[in-house]
């Protein structure tokens, strides 16, 4: 029996980092793409549900672009290779150059959370790409795209529609976007508006050629277009859903004028929808992958387990306070509990907090995300009553906002006399939960992971 707080913070800590190891990319792509052997000289290409003929492919093109790219790539390319009538070449869109990229690939470390300059060089020569893979088909013969797609991948692959717009600009609307409090399939919206890549334009070039988006998806399995603001996917917003986001945000007033021009322009279009769009998604790995590995490693060590995703997309705040008080809920029945919820929860800057520059904004506020903002202030909601309470969030990609913390672990002794709380209350104020968890030693740091499978937090509460 765990009796300690830092003994159930082990706990914790352990349930997250040894499911997340188990929720292995290159596992996924092999179970999701298989490369079979026929009759003869004839080499197939299960993908999903469907199997490609390679005898009739006479050009293969990937597209990579997301945190997990790299390992997508990596894992996938022993399918690819060595096929003497294919060429094979690509695009990838990445934090970090892979190892032993083949030749034929071009890299570009494009931006997060905010675009850069490889972020653009990258989506256009994504868009070359695809565009000579349906031109060779058009002349030689049949093409296959293959699309890896990640989180991430909205800032990583960025190409505004009006070509007027500069990079600087295009930082400041991703900013501002962000920051405004809104959630993450409401901030898509805007941004499948604003570029020539999302919201499915990116397939709409691949139209005639044969082409397979795999997903590794830190959105609800019900909003796959999300994704990386849905590169290659149906778009399920419209032009109004925008324009209502952009007003109840009060976003206008704080985009660059290039940007207000854009959208107050007849630039503004609907984005390709189903009817458009042939292009075929397979899910290799989703946050429910992981929910499910940590249920069943929390059910093995004897707690009563619960998943409640209600909370996704809704205020840290809100979400703590409803997270906590289902935790004390469930702990009436049970003695040994664990809640595990999966998703994001957003952290609002207020308008002069987002007119800041990156600098600044680091000087300014701090350091820290929203897990460490969410995991610190639930921290000032535990009580007495709550001993032996053990709250964790953290983010699956190993980065929570610009801190090189993932997240924290805390518990119910953390704020244990007035000072400390006052301390704390304060950290909150100033955005800077990051500086307070790492000097009390709460602070939970994997490095980059290479994997994107959105947020998760898990409450664990022991007998008395």
């Amino acid at each position: 029996m765990i009796t300690t707080a830092s003994g159930l913070r082990e706990v914790a800590c352990n349930l997250f980092l040894q499911s997340l190891a188990d929720c292995s990319i290159e596992q996924a792509v092999n179970r999701k793409v298989k490369r079979i052997a026929g009759a003869g000289d004839t080499t197939f290409l299960a993908i999903g549900d469907d199997v490609v003929d390679l005898s009739r492919i006479r050009r293969i093109g990937v597209v990579a672009a997301g945190k997990a790219a790299s390992p997508m790539l990596k894992a996938l390319l022993p399918s690819l290779r060595g096929l003497s009538q294919c060429d094979l070449s690509g695009v990838v869109i990445a934090s970090d150059r892979p190892t032993d990229l083949p030749p034929g690939f071009q890299f570009f470390a494009g931006g997060h959370p905010t675009p850069n300059q490889a972020s653009i060089d990258g989506a256009e020569a994504a868009v070359a790409l695809v565009r000579s893979l349906r031109k060779e088909a058009i002349a030689t013969g049949d093409s296959l795209c293959l699309f890896l797609i990640s989180g991430g991948a909205s800032a990583m692959m960025e190409l505004p529609l009006d070509s007027r717009i500069t990079l600087e600009d295009m930082v400041k609307f991703h900013r501002e976007l962000v920051h405004s409090g809104g959630s993450i399939a409401e901030i898509n919206c805007v941004r499948k508006h604003f570029s020539a890549m999302k919201g499915g334009r990116l397939a709409l070039e691949a139209e005639g050629i044969l082409s397979y988006s795999l997903l590794v998806s830190d959105v609800p399995l019900g909003h796959l277009d999300a994704l990386g603001s849905g590169p290659t996917l149906p778009d399920s917003s419209t032009v109004d859903q925008c324009k209502e986001i952009l007003e109840r945000y009060g976003l206008m007033n704080r985009f660059p004028v290039s940007v207000r021009q854009f959208f107050s322009s007849t630039q503004l279009h609907e984005t390709p929808k189903s009817a458009q769009l042939r292009s075929k998604a397979v899910t290799l790995l989703s946050s429910e992958d992981l929910v499910e590995i940590v249920e069943q490693r929390a059910r093995d060590l004897g707690f009563y387990v619960v998943v409640d995703n209600t909370c996704d997309d809704w205020s840290y705040s809100v979400a703590a306070e409803y997270l906590l008080e289902r935790l004390r809920d469930l702990r009436r029945d049970h003695g040994r509990v664990c809640l595990i919820s999966s998703g994001e929860v957003t952290v609002e800057l207020s308008a002069r907090e987002s007119e800041l520059d990156g600098s600044e904004r680091d000087d300014t506020l701090g350091v820290g995300g929203r897990n460490q903002h969410f995991a610190l202030y639930a921290a000032t909601l535990l009580r007495s009553l709550d001993a032996r309470t053990v709250v964790l969030s953290a983010g699956t990609d190993g980065v929570d906002g610009n801190s090189a913390a993932a997240g924290a672990v805390v518990d119910e002794t953390l704020l244990d006399d007035e000072k400390l709380l006052f301390q704390a209350q304060g950290s909150l104020q100033r955005f800077d939960s990051g500086t307070f968890l790492q000097e009390a030693g709460l602070s939970i740091v994997t490095g980059a992971t290479g994997n994107n499978l959105r947020d998760l937090r898990i409450l664990l509460a022991a007998e008395f």
